[in-house]
């Protein structure tokens, strides 16, 4: 495979799929592009095709690659890991608002790890350093399946963030900045805390996910702002996630009970 940036290897499937594709493992082929216009879209498609569950795909670039409320964001090529998962699950409906939770503790504790920098969640599931977003979450249905992708920044420079309030691993100056490890990493952190979630019949508090969700919050007991849509702002104090993963809001004496589809934006207060 040709490529110009040192810094920048290639992902190799084969070595991937070596790894973490075996008998009794949740992934079952790790499929890596040069390029494509989403990741979750294409995912989606094989889901409705009925792709198995455990599929991944990873892209090296990712052209038309899309966050919550249709937000559009790009990189430039094996600068992030850019990947999505397909997932099947056999829990309750109303559960399943947990999984993009779910993805977010698995993914910050890979990165934390690895990386030795300090991953704290924003609800429902940006990656934070500090006030800075390392990785966006984003989970959709794709009929019985769910696809979850994630972008998270690798190697960006300061002059190629998307907007001022992004970061790297580079940036933070992580331990690992290698995509191979990392990715391998969260592939198998997301697979325990999945295989824990689901054993628990997709109960997050029976499971430790909601007490995980909570160890790692950044936005948890914290005075926070609220952009609504049609325009209305919500200024309260965030309590807690309840069964459904729904983000707790305490203000003026009442309790708001907020899904992410309620939401326009959640930030700090000050």
């Amino acid at each position: 495979m040709r490529y110009s940036d040192l810094d920048r290897p290639p992902l190799s499937a084969a070595a991937l799929n070596r790894a973490l594709v075996r008998p009794g493992s949740l992934w079952t082929g790790i499929t890596v592009v040069e390029s494509t216009g989403s990741t979750n879209s294409d995912l989606a498609k094989a889901a409705q095709e009925g792709a198995a569950e455990g599929a991944v795909l990873v892209a090296e670039e990712q052209l038309a690659g899309r966050g919550r409320l249709a937000r559009t964001w790009s990189a430039p090529p094996r600068s992030g890991l850019t990947f999505s998962i397909l997932l099947r699950p056999q829990v309750p409906v109303a559960t399943q608002g947990w999984l993009s939770l779910l993805y977010g503790v698995a993914a910050a504790s890979a990165v934390r790890r690895l990386a030795e920098v300090d991953v704290r969640l924003k609800w429902p599931n940006d990656l934070l350093i500090g006030e800075r977003k390392l990785a966006g979450v984003l989970a959709e249905r794709a009929g019985d399946a769910i696809v979850i992708g994630m972008g998270l920044n690798v190697s960006l420079k300061p002059e190629e963030l998307p907007v001022e309030t992004a970061t790297s691993l580079a940036i933070e100056q992580a331990a690992c900045v290698d995509r191979d490890p990392l990715l391998r990493a969260v592939l198998r952190e997301v697979e325990t805390h999945y295989r824990e979630w689901t054993a628990a019949g997709g109960d997050a508090e029976a499971s430790g996910l909601h007490s995980a969700y909570l160890a790692a919050s950044a936005t948890i007991g914290r005075l926070v702002r609220v952009d609504l849509p049609g325009g209305q702002v919500l200024i309260g104090q965030a309590t807690g996630v309840d069964a459904s993963g729904h983000l707790q809001v305490a203000s003026e004496g009442e309790r708001h009970t907020l899904s992410a589809g309620d939401v326009v934006h959640v930030r700090i207060a000050g």
